[in-house]
Parts: C-alpha cells; sequence; structure tokens
C-alpha cells in the first residue's frame, strides 16, 4: 500500500482571487489553478465554453489554398482520394472527410493501407494505386507531413496533394499544394495539439463557410470526440469543446453504423464518456485497424443497410475479441519473463520481444506493463530478422531522445517523448537494450521509479455532497492534459470489515465526521488484505457517480490508501 509517493500541488497565489472572481468553490479554483487555467476569462471558458469559442478555420496558413483546390475538383468533377491512417483517429478523419466531400458533390473514394501488408502513410509504393483510382488530387489525413518523395512523384505525374496530419515534420515540407498541420512552428492555428479528426473538422467547417448546409458541421463533432479521445491529445482548449459536445451528441446518434456501434458497446441512449470511449468505443475501431481490416471500420458508418451494419459491427466486436487474446498472450508472456528473469530488479527500461509476437498491439502491451512495472517498455515483434517494436514511458524520460541517441543501431524510429516505436536489425538488439540501459542509468534514479501521485485538494468526506458532483462534473470530460482531480481525506475510519471482490479490488467502507462512502481499490484486491475495521486512513480518490435506481450515488475510486 505504501509502493507511492502522493505530492499535494502548491497553492497558487490566484486560487483565492480565481473563487470570489466567478463565484466558484474554493477546490474549484484549486483544480482550475492546478491546470494552469488562472484568469477569470480562462476559467470561463474552460468550464462553460461552447462552439462559440472555436476559432476560424481560416486561420491555418494554407486553409484557403485547400478549399480554393478542392472546390475547383469539385466543379471540374475531379476524382478525389482520401488517403488515412489505419487507427481510430485516421479511420474517423477518412469517414468524415469522405462524407463531407460526396455531400459537397464530389467524386471522392478512399484509401486506408493495410497495416500489416503496407505499412504507415504515404509511400512512393503508394502512387501506383493513386493511379489506378484515376485520382486527381489526394488528401492525406492523419498522414503525409514525411511524404516529399510520394508528393514530388505525384506532382511529376500531374496530381496535386494537400497535407491535413497533426504529426511532427520531418527536415524537409513536401511541396503540396497546401499543408493544414496545427505542429507546424507557421501554420498560423493557435492550437497546435489537435488530433487529425480535429484538422480535418476545421477542414469540413472552412468548406461549408456560408454554404447553406453549414449547421450539419456540428454534427461531425460525435466522431471528432471519439478520434480526440482515441489519440490521447491534450483536452485544452479547442479539443476540450470538442469532445464535451461531441460527447452531448453522442446520446442522440442517427448514424446507423454509429449507433449499432453504440449499442454493442452497451452505450445507445447513454451518457457517453472519456472512458467509454477509450475501452469500449476506440478499441473496437482501432481492432480491426491492427488486424489489418481497417475497411471494415469505415464501411460500418458508410452502411444503411441494417442486415449489412450488424454484420459489420459483429465483426468489429470479434477483431475486439480476437485483438484481446492475443494481447493477453503476449502479455502473459511477458510478465512471465519479467519475473522468471528478475528484469525488474535488474533493469531501468524493461525491452522485450519475441518471435510471433503481434505487430498490431506490441504497443498495448507495453502500455500495460510500463503501468504495472513504472518504468520504460519497449516491446518487440520479430520478423524476418528484424526486429519491430513499440514503446511507452514515464514522466520524466523522453522515449523519442533516448531513440535518438542510438539511432545508428536503428533502421527507422519515430513518436513523442511518452510512445515512440523503431526498427532495427534483430542482430542488433541485444546492442540496443545494453546501450537504453546504460542511457537510462544517467538519467533515472530509484525515486523515478516510484509511482506519483498529484493530489489536487485536500478535502473533508461531508464536503461530497451534490453541489460538489455538480462542479466536479463541471471540470469534465477528463482525459491528458486534464486529469480527473484526486482528493486527499485525513484520518477517515473504516466502519466495516473490507471485502475483497472478485479476488482482485478491494472495497471499504470509510466515515469521516458524519459521512460515510463506499470506496473501492480497482485491481488492488491486496488492500483488503492489510485493512481491518477501526483503522484510520489517509485516502487519496476521485469521485465517482453511479445511476441506480434512477439517483445518482457517489462512490470513492481509491488511488492510494495508508493506515494512520
Amino acid at each position: 500500500m505504501n509502493e507511492q509517493k502522493w505530492e499535494i500541488y502548491p497553492l497558487h497565489p490566484q486560487c483565492e482571487v480565481l473563487s470570489r472572481a466567478i463565484k466558484i468553490p474554493y477546490w474549484v479554483a484549486r483544480v482550475l489553478t492546478n491546470r494552469r487555467i488562472t484568469s477569470p476569462q480562462e476559467a470561463n471558458a474552460f468550464l462553460f465554453g461552447d462552439e462559440s469559442y472555436f476559432h476560424d478555420p481560416f486561420l491555418f496558413r494554407d486553409m484557403k489554398k485547400a478549399v480554393s483546390r478542392i472546390q475547383r475538383a469539385i466543379e471540374k468533377k475531379e476524382k478525389i482520394l482520401v488517403f488515412g491512417d489505419y487507427d481510430v483517429d485516421g479511420i474517423l478523419s477518412v469517414v468524415m472527410l469522405t462524407r463531407a466531400l460526396a455531400d459537397l458533390g464530389a467524386e471522392v473514394a478512399y484509401h486506408i493501407p493495410n497495416r500489416l501488408q503496407e505499412g504507415y502513410g504515404l509511400k512512393e509504393s503508394s502512387l501506383e494505386m493513386v493511379l489506378k483510382e484515376g485520382a486527381n488530387l489526394v488528401i492525406s489525413a492523419d498522414c503525409g507531413i514525411t511524404a516529399t518523395d510520394f508528393v514530388h512523384r505525384a506532382r511529376l505525374k500531374g496530381i496535386d496533394v494537400i497535407i491535413t496530419d497533426h504529426h511532427q515534420p520531418g527536415p524537409q515540407l513536401p511541396a503540396a499544394v497546401a499543408i493544414l498541420n496545427p505542429a507546424l512552428a507557421d501554420s498560423g492555428y493557435p492550437e497546435n495539439n489537435l488530433a487529425s479528426v480535429g484538422v480535418i473538422f476545421k477542414l469540413i467547417q472552412a468548406l461549408y463557410t456560408n454554404h447553406p448546409r453549414e449547421s450539419r458541421v456540428l454534427h461531425y463533432l460525435k466522431l471528432v470526440s471519439i478520434g480526440t479521445v482515441a489519440d490521447i491529445v491534450e483536452l485544452k482548449g479547442e479539443n476540450r469543446f470538442f469532445v464535451k459536445r461531441g460527447l452531448e451528441q453522442l446520446k442522440q446518434a442517427v448514424n446507423p453504423g454509429l449507433k449499432s456501434l453504440l449499442d454493442i458497446c452497451g452505450l445507445l441512449g447513454k451518457n457517453v464518456s472519456v472512458w467509454d470511449v477509450g475501452f469500449r468505443i476506440g478499441p473496437r475501431i482501432n481492432a480491426a485497424g491492427r488486424l489489418g481490416e481497417a475497411q471494415t471500420a469505415v464501411e460500418l458508418f458508410f452502411s444503411a443497410d441494417d442486415e449489412k451494419v450488424n454484420n459489420l459491427v459483429r465483426k468489429l466486436d470479434d477483431f475486439n475479441y480476437t485483438r484481446q487474446k492475443i494481447e493477453e498472450k503476449i502479455f502473459n508472456q511477458a510478465v512471465k519473463k519479467i519475473e522468471e528473469e528478475g528484469l525488474a530488479e535488474r533493469k531501468k527500461v524493461l525491452i522485450l520481444g519475441e518471435e510471433g509476437w503481434h505487430r498490431g498491439v506490441i504497443g498495448i502491451v507495453a502500455s500495460k506493463l510500463k503501468e504495472l512495472y513504472y518504468r520504460p517498455v519497449i516491446v518487440f515483434a520479430f520478423e524476418d530478422e528484424r526486429a519491430v517494436g513499440s514503446g511507452r514511458s514515464i514522466p520524466g524520460f523522453s522515449l523519442i531522445d533516448c531513440l535518438h541517441a542510438q539511432r545508428d543501431l536503428l533502421e527507422n524510429y519515430g513518436g513523442h517523448t511518452q510512445a515512440a516505436g523503431c526498427e532495427l536489425r534483430l542482430e542488433n538488439l541485444r546492442d540496443f537494450e545494453t546501450r537504453i540501459n546504460d542511457y537510462a542509468d544517467n538519467l533515472l534514479g530509484p525515486e523515478d521509479l516510484v509511482k506519483k501521485i498529484y493530489i489536487d485538494a485536500e478535502v473533508d468526506l461531508e464536503e461530497i455532497d451534490a453541489q460538489f458532483m455538480e462542479y466536479f462534473h463541471l471540470l469534465a470530460p477528463f482525459g491528458v492534459g486534464n486529469p480527473r482531480p484526486y482528493f486527499l481525506s485525513s484520518r477517515a475510519e473504516l466502519i466495516a470489515p473490507p471485502q475483497k471482490l472478485q479476488g482482485k479490488h478491494s472495497k471499504i467502507i470509510v466515515k469521516q465526521k458524519n459521512r460515510a462512502f463506499e470506496a473501492i481499490g480497482w485491481q488492488q484486491g491486496e488492500w483488503s488484505d492489510c485493512l481491518r475495521r477501526g483503522d484510520l486512513v489517509d485516502l487519496v480518490f476521485t469521485p465517482q457517480a453511479n445511476n441506480y435506481r434512477g439517483g445518482q450515488q457517489v462512490y470513492l475510486s481509491l488511488l492510494g490508501i495508508k493506515k494512520v
């Protein structure tokens, strides 16, 4: 129970001012200032903002060029090909843009490469497919910012390219007709952290400006919310408005494919949360791409026939089940290896790989191992004497910088500080593991490998009432950049014997002053073995609301617990 370090955010000097200025409880002001929201204007936008806070899409430097070229293609009946990525963000970007262009009268087709056969992004080899399609204009979605060779060859064949992407550029930008990428320093757009669906939404907004059906644009926020959450971008600024409004709209979904997907997730007609998107909706779409079947996911959103929709959504469910089983098998094999060889005691970075491990799920396995052992992890799939890896990291250790330092051993690499991928010859893997851990030894101390819980404020349990929960919900949606607030309550008493639920969760009942709550430590079944009725404990928790028999029941989801 004590393998955690608790840290309370320091009190911000603007906290009291903010609380008085917009008449919010002090603890709400603390949560906001902990997220660097310190002015009344910022706080009002964060808590009460809507689509009126959306930025003008024409702030993108190249938006006018993109819209002009697309409109010319529509007028001249040129064929447009939307080329996307096979993850949730890429798939939904393709669905959105293809549907919008068709609605505007374009002759449009789409292509998503097979993850296992074609790999990621626009390559020189993609040109053959484009020529076969007879496309005059290619629009990338969630890829293309490094596709300099493809764009050059396409131009020689008289094919124009518009790049929409959100990834970091390479040393040279493609010579495209227009580039819409908020990650570019000179993009002109004030939000640099949009997912691909966000970039596509801005393009659709621009295309429909002053159009008779302009009001349709907001309906795309349902898919924008799913793609934004699934791509794990920060839920700040415009992203937050996208997700907040989009999740609200999902309750009134009318697209047959989307309704069917919500239904199989048990969410049809219900309030959908970020967690629901991340762990129910997103994985079913993502599984198709991971297994080389992204086409199935796209078809689902374009189908109106009930029988076809039902068959497609069952396929996605089956893909997800298959993905789960493959992932579970690899995860268990990895844990067994780590435990048998004592790797977590000897290595600061875990490097694992086997022949036969599926490259489509190794990133998820790396993420789970990172959480279990709280250290950077890179998991490899071995194919044709090569090791293809996907890694996840902890705060304070940049995975992309680490890979860059070993670039002489790598044939390919890319990514971000917390998630990255690489490829190298299998014969170099042992040297790679040694050098990675030598690198980590200079940066990570024992204290860095202890999970830290950052606490927003200390509250008494008697403060958690209906009004508290109303403000708590105003702070949602929660995700990267806006994590669920965590609270500390001190010296609460266990008033009943602890229970172990399903052999893996701990349930306790705690009382402080005159308020008692159920509290559950998910995946922390061992906690119940260490506690007794009458114990005094300090709790770190986030409140959760369940709808039960028509009413709202609040319980505490425990992040940490310590005996006093």
